[in-house]
């Protein structure tokens, strides 16, 4: 068999004999689980099927010295693609998430054009199984004229990010028309995503007034709103909240991004359009309120955005919101474990187990038929550059910080990602709960489809 360390150094070759005794295709050596016990990890057909000692299989990785998590889920990226590909395409934005530890993501529907029908949904699809390296899940535009209905048969994960204030590339939907819609998709069964925010009139020329012009309460007064008209039985989530007053009002899941826990406004000069986002990036002051609801809130999600640094080095005003995170996302947080600022349980909580379970798709983890999605992570962080991320954006505000970067990342069985080279394996699309194949045969949605 072919034995390689973590790096992808090939050692040694052992018998045929001895590759057959329990008939595996990938072993990872002495992996260090997240509760400090080591085990070899045994892995056929893109499931885990034995943790424990004395395996063989015909490939085989050594995890000294390394720190062996199950791969993220981040459930809310925009992978852009189609007449936005100079920004980023399904290809390049998935390279950026397994460099991250992330091998499942969930795309955002406000694409160009959104998705409000099962043709341009399919399409969508289509586009990211023939170029995903990692599992992959699509999201429905929830506006007065989709097709709700069709897009949950056609597959769709989940209904939004739904836009309560509008941002690039997404519409607002009034509060008349989301409470309607809020009951259809809660009629379904499936999950909705709610980007709740409040847009002033103004001009925002700077940080300070693109803050002010998207406040911190005005953000909480739509959380408080939408949290009391909610359909009893509706799944819902609110996306990317910045501020502590919101999380706290939030009735329903909660997500938050890595820039408003790590980054802001005082970060950037007025006009550098580099730290501009919707939500805004809050006062250093704010910021670090989020952080003392690190235990209320249930999802971490990069909100992964790019864009080219050339427009977002145009008149501030003019500039898109948004920036680059599905690389940076868990390296940032798990140097935050090895700190002792938060616990790994808590953050394989937020950023694994809560997102599968809200989104109704299989977790990756260590027990025999689970999905063997894992990075391997040094037990040391260092200074993100970068010059050595894989968006196409090409830079991001994290720039100096310290992060823990994983060095060898398996996605459904294979090695993905090892010593900066990829395999090039196509990943898994994960259809919704409601997907109904041709024939009209039910599928669930821990069932994966290329």
């Amino acid at each position: 068999m072919r034995r390689r360390n973590a790096s992808g150094d090939r050692d040694t070759r052992e018998s045929r004999s001895d590759m057959e005794v329990q008939g595996g295709e990938l072993l990872l050596k002495g992996a260090l689980l997240p509760g400090g016990r080591r085990a070899d990890i045994l892995i056929a057909a893109g499931k885990v099927i034995h943790v424990g000692a004395g395996t063989r299989a015909e490939e085989v990785v050594d995890c000294s010295g390394l720190l062996c998590l199950p791969g993220a889920v981040d459930m809310h990226v925009h992978m852009r693609g189609g007449g936005q590909a100079h920004k980023e395409d399904w290809r390049t934005g998935s390279m950026s998430a397994l460099a991250g530890g992330v091998t499942t993501v969930v795309d955002q529907p406000n694409t160009l054009p959104p998705l409000t029908t099962e043709d341009l949904f399919s399409a969508r699809v289509r586009e990211a199984a023939a170029a995903c390296l990692c599992n992959f899940g699509v999201n429905a535009a929830v506006t007065p004229a989709a097709d709700i209905e069709g897009m949950w048969k056609a597959g769709a994960l989940a209904f939004g990010e739904t836009f309560a204030a509008p941002s690039s590339y997404g519409d607002a939907v009034g509060m008349g028309d989301l409470r309607i819609l809020m009951g259809r998709i809660a009629a379904l069964g499936a999950p909705m995503t709610v980007h709740a925010e409040e847009s002033l009139p103004g001009v925002d020329a700077t940080l300070a007034a693109h803050d002010a012009l998207r406040p911190a309460h005005g953000e909480r007064k739509i959380v408080e709103e939408i949290s009391r008209m909610r359909p009893q039985t509706l799944s819902l989530h609110f996306c990317h909240l910045s501020s502590a007053g919101s999380v706290d009002a939030a009735r329903g899941s909660v997500e938050a991004t890595p820039h408003h826990l790590f980054l802001s406004r005082e970060r950037f000069a007025p006009t550098d359009a580099r730290g501009k986002v919707n939500p805004p990036l809050r006062s250093d002051p704010e910021r670090k309120r989020l952080w003392s609801r690190w235990d209320r809130i249930d999802v971490i999600a990069s909100d992964h955005a790019p864009h080219a640094l050339a427009e977002k080095a145009g008149e501030f005003s003019a500039a898109p919101s948004g920036i680059p995170g599905v690389e940076t996302m868990m390296p940032l947080l798990l140097a935050e474990v090895y700190r002792g600022t938060v616990t790994l349980a808590s953050l394989l909580a937020k950023t694994v187990h809560a997102p599968a379970r809200i989104l109704g798709i299989e977790a990756p983890g260590f027990s025999k038929g689970c999905r063997a999605d894992f990075a391997l992570y040094p037990k040391e962080a260092s200074s993100i550059r970068g010059d050595l991320l894989h968006s196409k954006a090409g830079w991001t505000p994290y720039e100096g910080m310290q992060a823990a970067f994983p060095v060898t990342v398996i996605a459904g069985g294979h090695l993905a990602l090892q010593k900066g080279e990829y395999a090039g394996i196509r990943g898994a699309w994960l259809p919704g709960r409601g997907y109904i194949c041709e024939g009209d045969v039910h599928v669930h949605a821990d069932t994966a489809h290329l």
